[in-house]
């Protein structure tokens, strides 16, 4: 592992930021705020990740999946009272206030799709898979 700025995965990283805040202000409820939000999310953690450090796709998937279900059964004590943040808005949006197996489910399908997908373009580049 070596941290290493990548300013292309940074863009996809700020797109995907854009792609979730859009999706937190203009929608409230349905399928692509509650699940195709978290299986994004997970997708825009990946790409931070990748654009910081460099390492195996494996190992990032990995780390960022682990990361999102710490959070997710984080959601099943009062961490946000503990801190006092149970009002904030953003602590709400960004850490959940409830627990959700088909969040579980959404981050596994996202980073099962976007470290399949990275491994499967270096195949095709013909470049080590770190």
């Amino acid at each position: 592992m070596k941290f290493k700025f990548n300013h292309i995965y940074f863009i996809y990283f700020l797109a995907l930021l854009g792609i979730e805040i859009l999706i937190a202000i203009f929608l409230k409820s349905g399928f692509i705020r509650h699940t195709f939000g978290d299986y994004l999310v997970v997708i825009l953690l990946f790409f931070f990740f990748k654009a910081f450090i460099k390492a195996s796709d494996i190992a990032i998937g990995i780390v960022t999946l682990l990361i999102a279900f710490a959070i997710e059964f984080l959601q099943l004590t009062n961490m946000l009272s503990y801190f006092g943040l149970e009002h904030s808005k953003w602590a709400n949006l960004i850490f959940g206030n409830y627990f959700s197996i088909q969040d579980l489910l959404a981050y596994t399908l996202g980073i099962l799709t976007v470290t399949s997908l990275e491994i499967k373009k270096r195949f095709l580049l013909k470049q080590p898979i770190n």
